[in-house]
């Protein structure tokens, strides 16, 4: 069993930047794939962006795609997603999740362990 805790989130302006942190305890982050997934009030949860277990593989939602950026550290037991050029509608609670697996899926279904959350605001 692995558990994670996300920080890093909070209140910033438009064009700005956040870093998320997921910090895992109880088993190695590198024996996971990980993704980022959030959801905003009155809308399902969606993924945003994962790492395959070796971090060679790196899929993000298209939303995202040239503003965040999912990195590992294992050597930290933690995953990052740097979060950059942020909008309204980036405004979600951030979860990160470890899936049992080699490959980050799109699907939160297939992922076995989850955080908390951390509320990220992006004011316009």
């Amino acid at each position: 069993q692995v558990q994670l805790v996300e920080s890093g989130g909070g209140l910033v302006q438009a064009g700005g930047s956040l870093r998320l942190s997921c910090a895992a305890s109880g088993r190695t982050i590198g024996s996971f794939a990980i993704g980022w997934f959030r959801q905003a009030p009155g809308k399902e949860r969606e993924f945003v962006a994962g790492t395959s277990r070796g971090g060679g593989n790196t899929p993000y939602a298209d939303s995202v795609k040239g503003r965040f950026t999912i990195s590992r550290d294992n050597a930290k037991n933690t995953v990052y997603l740097q979060m950059n050029s942020l909008k309204s509608e980036d405004t979600a609670v951030y979860y990160c999740a470890a899936r049992i697996g080699v490959s980050a899926t799109y699907t939160d279904r297939s992922y076995d362990y989850w955080g908390q959350g951390t509320q990220v605001t992006v004011s316009s």
